[in-house]
């Protein structure tokens, strides 16, 4: 008998299984309070009340939102059992960003940008993000995703809501380099198994998704595995229900910002995946784009400009 994936993810089982939320910072917070000092009890009581913003606070601003230091917030981290500060920031970012809606995204961007330049501050912050992205990245399992897209017989790559845009920049180039590349547009659920019906044995899919998931873009990943497919799944972190359903598993940093995601770092990551993948392909590059260029010129694809 075949598998409902429509009932299986409304009553819960595609939500939950193999899936561990990291550290919750809440519950260290109520199993340590009888312990904590006058300093770290308003930290604890800001965290406990303000968690969506304090997720995405600096330790200098949560201290000045909590009454009390920098130092004592990182020491706070440190008694609750934390590296430092940062891994409990990751904490707490993972028990809530994919729990607000679009409002309070724009709430939390407005306590956090407000008053500063946005442009330094929206740069900078996608520069961290890819240079943390190449600092954390696997590279087995980067090899491993780009040695299975080069020998599968069919590549399917899903990617909805602002992740289409990811999954179509990636289906334009491979589709450059292989016969039969498919970018699963985003429709109805039924749609979607319409355009995955015939993956099997031997084909890949690349399932793109960053908080908030994609319910279409998780079905589509159970029924792929099903079939025999293997799956590659570039999301945010391991605590994602992408990298639990995936067999090979990239990661990108992309932290929400106002009411958009960021998508530099997995654009970037994309972009060497697709780099690696032309230098596995046992195609002529060369002649690949020589032919490719007669059919630009024949069509007058671009624009001409006389010397």
């Amino acid at each position: 008998m075949g598998v409902n994936y429509f009932a299986a993810y409304n009553n819960g089982s595609a939500g939950t299984e193999g899936f561990e939320m990291g550290k919750d910072v809440l519950t260290a917070i109520r199993e340590l309070a009888p312990t904590f000092s006058k300093g770290q009890r308003r930290i604890s009581e800001y965290i406990t009340e303000n968690y969506e913003k304090a997720a995405f606070m600096t330790a200098g601003r949560l201290g000045s939102a909590a009454g009390v230091s920098e130092s004592t917030v990182v020491r706070f981290a440190a008694d609750l059992g934390y590296d430092g500060y940062p891994e409990m920031r990751r904490a707490m970012q993972e028990l809530v960003k994919n729990r607000l809606t679009t409002v309070q995204r724009i709430e939390v961007a407005r306590d956090l940008i407000t008053g500063s330049d946005v442009p330094e501050t929206v740069l900078n912050s996608d520069m961290s993000k890819i240079r943390h992205t190449l600092e954390e990245l696997d590279r087995e399992q980067f090899a491993a995703a780009a040695e299975a897209i080069s020998k599968a017989k069919t590549v399917y790559i899903v990617g909805v809501r602002s992740s289409a845009v990811l999954s179509s920049f990636m289906g334009f180039y491979l589709n450059q380099l292989f016969p039969d590349v498919r970018v699963i547009s985003q429709s109805a659920f039924s749609e979607i198994y319409e355009q995955i019906l015939h993956i099997g044995e031997g084909d890949v899919l690349v399932a793109i998704s960053f908080p908030r998931y994609s319910r279409r873009t998780i079905m589509a990943m159970r029924y792929a595995r099903d079939k025999g497919a293997r799956v590659i799944g570039i999301t945010d972190s391991e605590s994602s229900l992408v990298a639990q359903l995936a067999d090979i598993k990239l990661y990108a940093r992309s932290d929400m910002l106002s009411f958009l995601d960021s998508l530099v770092a997995p654009l970037s990551l994309i972009n060497a995946l697709i780099v690696a993948v032309a230098e596995q392909s046992e195609k002529d590059l060369e002649s690949t784009f020589e032919r490719l260029e007669n059919i630009w010129s024949e069509f007058d694809v671009y624009e001409k400009y006389d010397q």
